[in-house]
């Protein structure tokens, strides 16, 4: 953008952000998080003046955790947090016999509990957290900006950014006839991205096969709607409790693409030929609409401006797999980028956001892409859907679906001989009863060394307090001698043998700059 105060004495230019988040959402929270806990000063921009969203409130603005974030929430002392409340018991969840309760689906198709062999997770430990819980969006995000909040960011709500401009330096940031600068920006606004749009960033993708309707509603004869989900010829309604009703209406996304108001009447129209009854509403409380677009922007930087979340990436949201590839990029960014704004960032660290989590997300995006494929009404969609049903019903099949699902098989391709490295360190419990999950609350790297070695307790000093030594035996050390640990918890090296201290060296100057 090219947009430049002429007349700063009003502006709020006095003092210099490291970084400004466009969005209080729960990625731009959690970002937030992430760089005030590494000591950068963080201001959160926020176009809402309310954060309580009636749509949060429904049962809708649940989801689902998965094994990342769950890990990522725990790694930083939130866990604890979030079970101050009661967890939420799955609203769709049913119990089959023999098998046990539902633990996640994949279109709409269920899979359960006593399905899934656990065994084939090698890295998944006893001491391990959950591999998936239910939260509430609301929560989630009362959470996060009141631990944004005591790490000192600043958070500005009712201030839409209208426009920016950056150069060699930092970034200006526009709200009407408020400005705001920071050294960085990152629009963490959501999937009508005001930064991306405003950034040029190229949004590359689908086009979608549905409208798709979230709604509250009074119904007078409730009698003639099924519970549950509920596949037609003409599309799926969901009923998880009386008068809450999701509907999927495959008119390729042309409700949603005309902006037209969402009436009482072309509800009760659309979920009357959805479900081939003639069911009467008698009052529509709330209402929104959403589509399967997917698309996904070919950069994720643009000079001093990043993405993050839906900003970055948008499909169906269907098994909340939006919001867990959203808190996935928040880890891997926050330490990248505060160890380039205090110029302690290895070549080509913040590059590496990209690399990473670019095919993590194009791999959701498919994944979405496959669910909305066999949910469709023709006879093709319903043969296909018949096969994955099948396919799911098997104990492998099941296996592999809950480990995408809940994102337990997620990989960074970083290279290495060691199949640890580029996944989630597992949560060794010593035998004092620490975790190492509990360890990284500081956001630190850590050298977790399980025979003593002399040597790895040097190199780690000469990283000073980047990089934590920790040694000790573990109740189940899987193998393992060593480890090397990012401070996103995700394994830069590891080895079974006698470590070498000529490989861990290069793994450790890769991430870390030494003293």
């Amino acid at each position: 953008m090219n947009t430049t105060p002429q007349n700063n004495k009003s502006a709020q230019n006095h003092f210099i952000h490291d970084v400004i988040i466009a969005g209080a959402g729960p990625v731009g929270l959690f970002l937030a998080c992430e760089l005030a806990l590494a000591k950068c000063s963080v201001l959160v921009l926020e176009k809402a003046a309310d954060p309580h969203s009636p749509l949060k409130q429904l049962p809708f603005g649940i989801r689902g955790l998965s094994a990342p974030t769950i890990e990522s929430l725990y790694r930083r002392g939130l866990l604890s947090d979030l079970e101050i409340h009661k967890r939420l018991k799955n609203p769709h969840q049913h119990i089959k016999q023999g098998l046990g309760r539902q633990v996640g689906h994949f279109a709409g198709i269920p899979f359960h509990e006593g399905d899934i062999d656990t065994a084939q997770w090698r890295y998944r430990l006893p001491s391990s957290t959950d591999a998936s819980l239910i939260s509430e969006m609301e929560e989630l995000e009362t959470v996060l900006a009141r631990r944004a909040e005591t790490l000192g960011v600043v958070i500005k709500r009712g201030v839409a950014i209208t426009n920016f401009h950056q150069n060699g330096d930092g970034v200006t940031v526009q709200s009407g006839d408020q400005f705001f600068q920071g050294k960085w920006l990152i629009g963490c606004d959501g999937s009508r991205s005001v930064v991306r749009k405003a950034g040029g960033f190229e949004f590359a993708g689908t086009e979608p096969e549905f409208t798709g309707y979230t709604t509250r509603i009074d119904i007078a004869d409730p009698e003639k709607l099924k519970s549950g989900r509920n596949v037609t010829p003409a599309g799926m309604y969901l009923q998880s409790q009386p008068g809450y009703v999701v509907i999927q209406d495959f008119d390729g996304g042309a409700f949603h693409g005309s902006e037209k108001p969402i009436t009482l009447q072309h509800v009760q129209e659309v979920l009357r030929r959805v479900s081939n009854t003639d069911v009467t509403i008698s009052a529509l409380h709330i209402a929104t609409t959403w589509t399967d677009r997917a698309r996904q922007a070919t950069t994720y930087r643009n000079g001093r401006v990043l993405l993050a979340g839906d900003a970055a990436h948008i499909h169906a949201p269907l098994g909340g797999q939006g919001l867990n590839l959203g808190l996935g990029d928040a880890m891997n960014l926050g330490w990248k980028l505060a160890a380039t704004i205090h110029n302690e960032a290895p070549e080509g660290l913040l590059d590496s956001y990209y690399t990473e989590r670019h095919p993590i997300g194009a791999q959701v995006l498919d994944w979405s892409r496959a669910q909305v494929a066999i949910m469709g009404p023709k006879p093709e969609a319903r043969a296909l859907n018949a096969i994955i049903r099948d396919l799911m019903e098997t104990r492998d099949g099941a296996t592999y679906f809950a480990g995408r699902v809940w994102g337990i098989n997620m990989h960074y391709n970083l290279g290495g001989d060691h199949p640890q490295v580029g996944r989630s360190v597992p949560n060794f419990e010593f035998e004092n009863g620490t975790q190492i999950g509990g360890l990284m609350h500081n956001g630190q790297g850590i050298l977790l060394d399980f025979e003593g070695n002399v040597l790895l307790k040097t190199l780690a000093a000469d990283y000073g307090d980047k990089i934590k030594y920790v040694s000790g035996h573990a109740k189940e050390q899987l193998g393992l001698s060593a480890v090397l640990i990012r401070p996103d918890g995700v394994v830069a090296w590891a080895t079974d043998n006698n470590p070498d201290s000529n490989e861990l060296q290069k793994a450790a100057a890769r991430w870390f700059v030494s003293l």
